[in-house]
């Protein structure tokens, strides 16, 4: 198959839809971020990765600490309005009618309509270029309890929301399950013998 050279680019997917909250002199305010992920296992730690010029990033260095909060399918709408507007300019939080509450930080506000809501201590922030990337260690993770499964998190239950970019900058949902993970790769081995 032929390779076309794109350039150093950011076509990497999925790209996740998150919403970083942080207290910004006293008062709750999410954005949409999309450049972020899981960093670390033990401890678990996450990273997000925001232009300095973001106004959630001055809530973040105040406090050092940060959500992340994950929208499902149904919250496109909310999730697209918090990657629009500043909340330097308007309350985010009255216009998406989002109930605001804190967990154990205190300073890391979580959206209560939103499926899963992470609470992160800053642990290391790296100037990259554009952005600045904060790593989070994840001090606890709150679930609304119809998206879980046997006590866990059930992404097909979650619906989060992954964000294109590329040929169209559009939000997508999940698609099928095409087979479980740490398992069918072990087809190839099988078929050596």
């Amino acid at each position: 198959m032929k390779k076309v050279k794109l350039g150093p680019e950011t076509y990497v997917y999925p790209k996740p839809a998150f919403l970083v909250g942080s207290k910004v002199d006293n008062n709750p305010n999410f954005m949409a971020a999309a450049w972020s992920g899981i960093v670390n296992s033990e401890p678990p730690m996450i990273s997000v990765s925001i232009r300095p010029q973001r106004y959630t990033l001055k809530g973040i260095e105040q406090n050092g600490t940060f959500s992340v909060n994950v929208p499902s399918e149904s919250q496109m709408v909310e999730t697209d309005y918090c990657g629009i507007y500043s909340g330097h300019r308007e309350d985010k939080n009255q216009v998406c009618g989002f109930t605001v509450f804190y967990g154990k930080l205190k300073t890391a506000p979580l959206i209560e309509e939103f499926p899963i809501n992470i609470e992160c201590k800053v642990v290391h922030e790296q100037k990259l270029g554009t952005h600045i990337m904060f790593i989070g260690q994840i001090e606890e993770i709150h679930a609304s309890e119809d998206v879980l499964t046997n006590g866990l998190p059930d992404v097909r239950k979650i619906k989060p929301i992954i964000y294109t970019t590329g040929v169209e900058r559009v939000y997508y949902g999940l698609g099928s399950n095409l087979g479980p993970a740490h398992r069918v790769g072990m087809q190839l081995k099988e078929s050596e013998k």
